[in-house]
């Protein structure tokens, strides 16, 4: 295959460390060809430059990119131009983000020729094929985001949530997490995302299981789709808590679909302090402007920043190493059995590398897992996304002592209510006059002149609707209700609040024996006079 057919849909860089006397090469591959997508080809150049004008060139040479691209996710082409890079001689392989195929190529390449691989993939489910030649994986792992969301759910006090998985391999990634349910007393209910990939049946089902902790395992574009589902069904309120398993919460757009009343939190390892950081993020937003119609992301994608750390442990490694012994990479050939001699070596000082990148503080385990470092818990705020408290892989989770309560009536403000309800002296009642009147001025009465109160104290504005039958509420034989109690549990208005107010006396038995499924009801924001 030649290098000028190498492009399209996947990019790789080749960048040489010279290191006085000797000049190394590692490769970088990359499924993030297009100037306007994640970043991945502008971090590695952000890299090199910085490393660059911070390196002592006395004993340190320049480090050089050069780029090559290929065509797809495919075993076949990736095993070609694994070929290629180890018969150019490298000291170490890093990326591709997000190309499954690929990566078990690469991986079973450079184990086999003992080459590190630097992995910014999400986790691969598989089994390494050459544990004793482990690959590096600066993402978190998938059983550390496993009990990063079982302590949120502890936190939140939530003994009954549901997981929305939007792909099959979401119960294989929070293994763990469906183990902590196993041998609790919690409950946990599953719903998985069909073909049609719409999460309106799926929401409706959560909402009427009165479920009001979601775990989301999806994407930020799916993640998003599910909120403006949600927000439509009336599921975005106070009562609910959503937890989001994506690393990149930071891209999930909250402003148009979310109000302040709903909890909403999820992850992030940057590390805003980093002193890079913000050069960063200016970076790739000044790339966007001049490469797109408009920015694909509303934050930093974590691959780019991945990549950039990534770049970082490499070199750090390859120099410790060099003061013990004059590490030169070795033109190896995928049809001989000659490994590199130098890449044990390597390894072990990349497992030991220490040091703070954008993704925070990068330290490895013996089986090559990030190890010592913090997931920061983000939540949904008026002023953005605000750190509430750390999950730290050796320390467990820590919260703000105090995180601020949403008090349930600030929620109703300037906020317009639907009041279903049914006629009933002396609490409901059509004025004399009704006819000559319009809207909420052609009732009367104990409960509607609590509801004006209430309204003016609460400063929430709301209508009065006649329940459609006239009914408080029958049960069906297949488990519904007519009446109050019916558009109550089928939200036939999205913001509908219920208040008791009548006597029980006036209440049929019906009614009185499905008190609990109103009590439930009312924490969704219901109000039935």
């Amino acid at each position: 295959m030649c290098f000028s057919c190498l492009k399209q849909l996947f990019t790789s860089f080749v960048f040489s460390v010279s290191l006085y006397p000797l000049s190394l090469s590692s490769a970088a591959i990359l499924d993030d060809p297009m100037e306007c997508s994640r970043g991945e080809r502008l971090a590695i150049t952000l890299a090199k430059d910085s490393i660059n004008r911070n390196s002592n060139r006395s004993t340190t040479g320049k480090l050089e990119v050069d780029i090559f691209e290929l065509l797809r996710d495919s075993e076949y082409e990736m095993g070609e131009t694994m070929c290629q890079i180890m018969s150019k001689g490298v000291v170490a392989v890093l990326g591709p983000s997000a190309s499954p195929a690929s990566n078990s190529i690469i991986s079973n390449i450079c184990g086999e020729k003992e080459v590190p691989y630097v992995k910014v993939a999400p986790e691969d489910i598989l089994k390494v094929q050459f544990p004793r030649f482990t690959t590096l994986d600066l993402r978190p792992t998938n059983t550390d985001i496993s009990l990063a969301v079982a302590g949120l759910l502890t936190f939140f006090n939530s003994t009954t949530s549901c997981l929305i998985c939007a792909q099959a391999d979401c119960l294989l990634n929070l293994e763990q997490l469906l183990r902590q349910f196993l041998i609790s007393k919690e409950t946990l209910s599953v719903r998985m995302l069909d073909d049609s990939q719409d999460p309106t049946p799926l929401l409706k089902e959560i909402r009427d299981d009165k479920t009001a902790t979601i775990i989301v395992d999806a994407n930020a574009t799916m993640s998003h789709i599910i909120l403006e589902r949600a927000s439509e069904l009336g599921m975005l309120s106070v009562y609910y808590t959503y937890i989001f398993t994506s690393l990149e919460f930071s891209l999930l757009r909250l402003d148009d679909v979310v109000d302040q009343r709903v909890n909403i939190v999820g992850f992030s390892v940057f590390n805003k302090t980093h002193p890079f950081f913000q050069d960063f993020v200016l970076s790739l937003n000044r790339s966007w402007q001049e490469n797109c119609d408009h920015a694909p992301f509303t934050g930093t994608p974590l691959s780019s920043a991945l990549l950039f750390d990534a770049v970082y442990a490499v070199v750090a490694a390859v120099q410790e190493l060099n003061r013990s012994q004059n590490v030169g990479a070795t033109q190896l050939s995928c049809k001989s059995s000659k490994i590199w001699e130098h890449g044990t070596s390597l390894m072990n000082y990349l497992r030991m590398v220490e040091l703070e990148g954008l993704t925070g503080h990068i330290e490895f385990n013996s089986k090559g897992q990030r190890s010592n470092y913090a997931l920061r818990i983000m939540q949904n705020s008026k002023d953005g996304l605000r750190q509430i408290g750390l999950w730290h892989s050796e320390d467990g989770l820590s919260m703000e002592k105090k995180l601020p309560s949403i008090n349930v009536t600030d929620t109703l403000f300037n906020t317009t209510l639907t009041i279903t309800t049914i006629l009933e002296n002396p609490y409901v009642m059509l004025r004399p006059n009704h006819q000559e009147l319009e809207g909420n001025d052609r009732y009367e009465g104990f409960c509607v002149d609590m509801l004006k109160e209430l309204a003016d104290i609460l400063k929430f504005k709301y209508r009065i609707r006649l329940v459609g039958d006239g009914l408080y509420g029958v049960p069906g034989t297949n488990g519904t209700w007519s009446g109050m109690v019916g558009e109550l549990i089928s939200r036939v208005y999205t913001n509908c609040l219920l208040l008791l107010l009548s006597q029980p006396a006036i209440i049929p038995q019906q009614v009185a024996s499905g008190r609990l499924t109103l009590r439930k009801a009312m924490l969704e924001d219901d109000i039935c006079l």
